[in-house]
């Protein structure tokens, strides 16, 4: 138990190093921010961006891995 709670906590770490390097790298992803239903508001030199629809495509695409990450670990 003690084996799978260890790699569990390897591959989150893992996973946060990963977001943070692109963080300091400024990986910018192009269709990020720009999907359609995405809000954009810019007023006397102000600019509010709320990527809705951006946001809902990331977390299909990670719950889909996740799944597949957790179907394959219940093969083993």
């Amino acid at each position: 138990m003690s084996v799978r709670i260890g790699t569990i906590l390897i591959v989150v770490g893992l996973g946060l190093a990963l977001v943070g390097l692109l963080f300091v790298l400024r990986v910018r992803i192009p269709w990020f921010g720009r999907l359609p239903g995405d809000i954009h508001i810019e007023r006397d030199g102000t600019h509010v961006s709320i990527p809705l629809v951006s946001c809902l495509v990331v977390s299909l695409v990670l719950s889909a891995i996740a799944t597949l990450i957790a179907l394959l670990a219940r093969k083993r």
